[in-house]
């Protein structure tokens, strides 16, 4: 008999097993694959980092090391050498989390994990085994969005998965979908050399971001041969040979078609929940196949518990994390919060691109009044050392209290510099408030500074 069995070991499930084995719990944790990690470390953000950063150092070597006064021979790239660096990441990663599940005496189980009822668990692997357990967490995760009219062979036409494990650089990659996975994984193969499409059903990149993020983005990747097709939505994706042809109609109605040696797929994932059997013992799915759950997270069957991409809301790692140590605490009597609208949005291109809090287009719909505040970073002394010019800061505040409603960056390291708009939100900071606080100088984040000026009375100091 366990205290709690996690299903799933991916960053939410797993941080959920230590969180609850620090508690005092004795847990045990089923993974159907032979690593844990989930997608994000074996085939999601931890791969795709690693290519994005090789994929970018080649590029800065092509691109901007003569402007540096590095004069070298033109590099070549051995992707095989640079898929397998990118495996070994993958395996430090998985193998430390192996690491901390033995440190934390976590049981850990491979095999299929299902409901016999709701503490009993069937798990089938080389053998099968059934344990007991007085609460669980399912931590399923997603899988990506397949559509019926998409010949998907994997082998031309892929999804994120099959393209961090490609033989080669795609001369042609069609890009589905203009959204995170779509723009990271054209960024890899558009910085080694390919010719990038991407077509995209709404009318601006990132659409889930500030639109400002978007356009931004489109402008430099344009820079560097990305092609749009914008409002554009897809009728066919058929293989013939070893060609690809889209077929889509675009914003006029006029026919459109595309042709290359590459198609990623990248619309979407949805929640994977197949031979769960958990709608069996009593559980509900939603209209989008997620499972409902309260404000504790706790499914209708009483003791079960769901977190990350098989319930509503952003499909993010960090937001699977929160709810997992959210739950372990809950269940121990503690008082855990999660403030869903202050959980960072990051998108690993470069320039990257991160949001955090209410975008421009929400405070309209709701009719808050509000102020807006911006710095581009061609303005940071920083940047300009870097050569990373491109991108901007913007924040917005409450127009009466001055409060930091949102923030979004595209720029330098943004990913890690989204934090401190995090924390000024957590802590319900005024735009006056940063303003005020000393940033060393040169840094990126002085941006951050400049913005929150603007934003107060446009009162930016190097612009």
């Amino acid at each position: 008999m366990y205290d709690l069995t996690v299903i799933g070991s991916g960053p939410g499930g797993y941080i959920a097993a230590i969180r609850a084995s620090q508690l005092g719990m004795k847990v045990a944790l089923i993974e159907k694959y032979s690593t844990l990690g989930g997608t994000c470390l074996n085939v999601g953000c931890i791969p795709s980092k690693a290519l994005l950063d090789s994929s970018e150092l080649y590029h800065q070597a092509i691109h901007r090391f003569a402007d540096h006064g590095l004069e070298v021979e033109t590099p070549k790239i051995d992707f095989g050498k640079m898929i397998a660096r990118k495996g070994e990441v993958v395996k430090q990663t998985t193998d430390g989390i192996g690491f901390l599940m033995k440190k934390n005496n976590i049981d850990v189980y491979q095999g299929f994990g299902s409901f016999v009822d709701k503490s009993t668990i069937k798990i089938d692997g080389e053998e099968s085994k059934v344990i007991n357990s007085k609460k669980t967490i399912i931590a399923t995760g997603s899988k990506p969005v397949m559509l019926p009219f998409i010949e998907f062979d994997k082998k031309r036409v892929i999804t994120s998965t099959e393209a961090l494990e490609l033989k080669e650089i795609p001369k042609h990659l069609i890009v589905i979908g203009g959204g995170v996975i779509g723009l990271e994984l054209g960024s890899v193969y558009a910085r080694l050399g390919a010719d990038v499409t991407v077509v995209e059903y709404a009318d601006a990149l990132i659409p889930t971001m500030d639109v400002a993020m978007g356009k931004e983005m489109q402008r430099v990747l344009k820079k560097e041969g990305f092609k749009f097709n914008l409002k554009t939505k897809v009728e066919s994706v058929k293989v013939e040979g070893e060609e690809v042809v889209v077929k889509a109609t675009d914003k006029k109605g006029k026919e459109v078609e595309i042709k290359g040696d590459y198609c990623l797929v990248s619309i979407g994932r949805k929640p994977y929940t197949d031979k769960l059997k958990f709608e069996e013992i009593g559980g509900k799915l939603d209209d989008k196949g997620r499972i409902e759950v309260n404000e504790n997270l706790e499914t209708s069957v009483e003791g079960v518990y769901a977190i990350g991409d098989v319930i509503k809301g952003a499909m993010l790692a960090h937001k699977a994390e929160e709810e997992g140590v959210f739950v372990a605490e809950h269940i121990n009597g503690q008082k855990p919060h999660i403030n869903y609208k202050l959980i960072p949005g990051v998108v690993y291109t470069w320039p990257e691109v991160a949001s955090v809090g209410y975008t421009e287009q929400e405070l309209k719909e709701s009719k808050r009044a509000f102020k807006a505040g911006s710095f581009p970073f061609r303005a940071s002394g920083r940047a300009r050392a870097s050569m990373d010019i491109d991108g901007l800061v913007k924040v917005l505040a409450d127009k009466e209290t001055d409060e930091i409603l949102g923030m979004h960056i595209i720029g330098p390291r943004a990913a890690d510099m989204i934090s401190e708009g995090v924390v000024a939100m957590e802590y319900r900071a005024s735009a006056e408030d940063i303003s005020r606080m000393s940033h060393a100088h040169p840094t990126y984040s002085e941006a951050i500074k400049e913005a929150c000026l603007a934003a107060t009375g446009d009162r930016a100091l190097n612009m």
